[in-house]
């Protein structure tokens, strides 16, 4: 009578580095499963059994990474060697290790020895992965990852410091930024002002990093929040991110123009965005300067193309129109109370986030939870808390109604500059339309919110 046969699956993987795999969608069939996840435990447990059940059964391992067995290559060595004393055949995915053939699972010229097999991995690999680990567990304890400190910053013991000499410059660089809302206008200060000279690529990566706000960024693509002093304000950083989507939707270069109209006029008529042109006029001797908004493209027949409009006429249009069609509409957004909605949910899931934050130090002196697997439930709640207060941070502001208040006043308007003036239109309005008819034109406005 044959013997009995056994096989055992032994997984390992680690919760910092990889997720849990799905065990049942591997097609195996096995008599007893052996899982760890981080630790070793269960490992030992298989080797004991293994000792124990090969004496009246023939016993099979099967894993599917021969890295699974240790974390080293004398680790991985020691294990090979009690499973082959123990005469265990190994099985790595469908493929035998050593001299045993259990069954008709795999043809002798199919096998390879364990000392060839050992020889064959790559130490470098293990080191690798050693350090990978390292840094997941600094992730765990929000420590800052490997490298140079952030312009701006120094490295602490653990975590960054303001640099005293560099954070200023940072700090100019955001508010030239946020009051202009032109990224190669504020290089462009910053080198003036400083004689520093910073790439556009770099300013805009400034423009969107994390860190500058106080959080920590990984490779993994999780974020924590407040792990550091920060050189800019959420308030600002949520500006900051409106201005850069307003920016993406304007003509290259529209968004750093110096007039304030520029990128948003398009013709009702033709369709075509409108561009800002200059003519000079000889007067008494003295060249006078005339702005005129003219479409880019007119798509309309040769001989009535429609005609520019004099730039100060459609600006002052502008101004008047805001004043007048702004606080209806932002009523009319307010009365369907969307945003603050949103503002609700969001808030009620990050309320029960913090909650559970809350309850791990308790779960783990209760001896529920070990520490390493409340530092990794702790870091992926952060994570998930830094992606909902990223969206809270990106709804439009719930006191609209108090800022259509004050920029429906004309004077507002007339007592800015044009850079100025391009930053309040931006952020309010998303499109002016100039509506052509025989003898005039005229405006309609398309406010950013109305599109929400």
């Amino acid at each position: 009578m044959p013997a009995a046969h056994l096989v055992f699956l032994y997984s390992y993987s680690d919760p910092l580095l990889e997720p849990i795999p799905d065990i049942s969608s591997w097609g195996w069939q096995v008599d007893r499963l052996y899982q760890d996840l981080g630790g070793r435990s269960q490992l030992r447990q298989m080797l004991l059994d293994c000792a124990t059940e090969s004496v009246q059964a023939e016993v099979s391992v099967r894993v599917q990474q021969l890295t699974e067995l240790g974390d080293s290559l004398s680790a991985i060595g020691d294990c090979l060697t009690q499973l082959r004393q123990l005469k265990v055949c190994l099985l790595i995915g469908d493929q035998v290790i050593g001299d045993q053939v259990i069954g008709d699972q795999a043809e002798p010229s199919d096998q390879i020895a364990p000392a060839e097999l050992l020889g064959q991995l790559d130490q470098a690999q293990l080191e690798q992965r050693r350090l990978r680990r390292g840094h997941a567990r600094s992730r765990l304890k929000s420590l800052p990852p490997p490298g140079r400190a952030p312009y701006g910053y120094r490295r602490g013991k653990e975590r960054y410091l303001l640099d005293r000499s560099t954070a200023p410059i940072v700090k100019e660089f955001f508010d030239h930024f946020l009051l202009y809302g032109s990224l190669r206008g504020s290089l462009r200060h910053l080198q003036k002002k400083y004689g520093k000279k910073i790439s556009p690529a770099t300013g805009k990566q400034w423009l969107t990093s994390p860190v500058y706000r106080g959080d920590l960024a990984y490779q993994t693509g999780g974020q924590v929040r407040d792990t550091h002093p920060p050189i800019l304000s959420r308030q600002e950083a949520a500006q900051i991110d409106r201005l850069l989507r307003r920016n993406r939707r304007l003509p290259p270069r529209a968004a750093s123009a110096p007039r304030s109209l520029s990128g948003l006029v398009s013709c009702a008529t033709c369709q075509s965005g409108m561009k800002i042109s200059r003519t000079l006029h000889q007067r008494a001797g003295q060249a006078q300067e005339y702005l005129y908004l003219r479409p880019v493209a007119c798509q309309q027949a040769f001989g009535s193309a429609c005609r520019g409009i004099p730039y100060a006429e459609a600006l002052s249009q502008t101004i008047e129109r805001i004043c007048q069609d702004l606080r209806p509409a932002v009523a009319e957004v307010e009365q369907e109370a969307m945003p603050n909605l949103a503002k609700a949910r969001i808030m009620a899931q990050i309320a029960a986030q913090q909650d559970i934050l809350a309850q791990l130090p308790n779960l783990v002196a209760s001896a529920v939870l070990d520490t390493e697997t409340a530092q990794l439930r702790a870091y992926k709640l952060r994570t998930e808390l830094a992606e909902l207060q990223a969206k809270l941070s990106q709804l439009p502001p719930v006191n609209l109604q108090a800022t259509a208040e004050t920029v429906s006043i004309p004077q507002f308007w007339l007592d800015l500059s044009e850079p100025e003036r391009r930053f309040y239109f931006r952020e309010f309005i998303q499109q002016i339309q100039i509506i052509r008819t025989e003898q005039d034109w005229q405006l309609r406005l398309i406010f950013n919110f109305q599109q929400m």
